[in-house]
């Protein structure tokens, strides 16, 4: 009953807090006389998105579908490689430089590279979102599978475990709380890869509604797809905490 009334005071003051934020851009942009195309209110945000709220839930639709499959794809990824490397720990300084090289190339350098490749399908925009959540997965994971304690690898080890029935027995369990962690910061970030990837060539998807309202200097629009972006991103988060607390029952 206490973790109930917990939660509904931290969504409640969320909101609050929210609303105020937005009090505060509406009154502002009312009293300083900001025009529409430098900063609309959010008001008028909201009255573009309820005028024609099917565009952008559309639009939401594809990106989401791209965002969703480059997630699975790279936390698959992640998930495998790290595994390899507590298998194999020989392997970690060669994996982790390849790692960091992936995640230090800029993706709005990629993305119109793999758009000449692979053409304007969601290819593109998958592969995109996969390298930008493979990193923080396999980074986690590989430490949640570390992080196993010598008195309890001694103890599988007396009762002659294979360093594979380690890995599913202990190791995966304990790396279970660092894979929620990884997927609570690498699922909003697939809505914005794959957001950046339609900034590059799509034929729909909020990067390309984005795009759109920014070249006709139509900010209205922009920020609606920006809001509808963020709200969707709050839901991912939201998803993946209540999955977390489904799954890991043992950390109540």
């Amino acid at each position: 009953m206490e973790s109930v009334r917990q939660s509904f005071s931290g969504i409640f003051f969320a909101v609050l807090m929210l609303t105020g934020v937005l009090a505060i851009w509406e009154i502002s942009v009312r009293l300083t006389g900001t025009p529409v195309y430098i900063l609309p209110t959010p008001s008028r945000v909201a009255q573009t998105f309820f005028s024609q709220p099917l565009y952008f839930l559309d639009a939401l639709s594809v990106t989401l579908g791209e965002a969703l499959a480059g997630l699975v794809i790279g936390t698959l990824t992640g998930v495998a490689i790290a595994a390899l490397v507590s298998l194999k720990p020989q392997l970690e300084r060669g994996v982790m430089t390849l790692a960091i090289l992936v995640k230090s190339t800029p993706l709005a350098a990629i993305a119109p590279l793999l758009t000449i490749w692979f053409g304007f399908g969601v290819l593109p925009k998958i592969i995109i979102t996969a390298l930008l959540t493979f990193f923080p997965t396999l980074v986690n994971v590989l430490v949640g599978l570390q992080s196993v304690e010598k008195d309890m690898l001694d103890l599988m080890r007396v009762y002659r475990a294979t360093n594979w029935q380690i890995l599913i027995h202990l190791r995966a369990w304990l790396a279970l709380p660092f894979l929620f962690a990884a997927l609570r910061v690498a699922a909003p970030l697939a809505l914005v890869g794959a957001v950046i990837a339609e900034w590059t060539g799509a034929s729909s998807g909020l990067g390309r509604v984005m795009w759109l309202a920014y070249s006709n200097l139509n900010l209205p629009p922009m920020f609606a797809a920006i809001f509808v972006l963020s709200f969707s991103g709050m839901g991912a988060y939201g998803i993946i905490v209540w999955l977390e607390q489904k799954i890991i029952r043992w950390k109540e």
